[in-house]
């Protein structure tokens, strides 16, 4: 039951990107993982540059560093 959950900066995005998107990563973890199209969710969380660090470099990815299979090359 993979769930992915994209944080990024607000982009303005039409339904259709949304939809491409969401298909692009649901094919990739359905390939990689084997996991079936009705099992994999996806969320777009549009988080303001100001906030960042806060609430999602401090939160979720200097602490997971280590375990971090696609590190940022960015230091807050």
């Amino acid at each position: 039951m993979p769930h992915i959950d994209i944080k990024c900066f607000p982009r303005d995005l039409t339904d259709e990107q949304k939809t491409a998107l969401a298909d692009d990563i649901t094919a990739a973890i359905v390939r990689h993982l084997n996991s079936m199209d009705s099992s994999v969710s996806v969320a777009l969380s549009q988080v303001q540059p100001e906030e960042w660090k806060a609430q999602v470099w401090d939160t979720e990815i200097a602490p997971q560093m280590a375990e971090l299979i696609k590190k940022p090359g960015y230091d807050m």
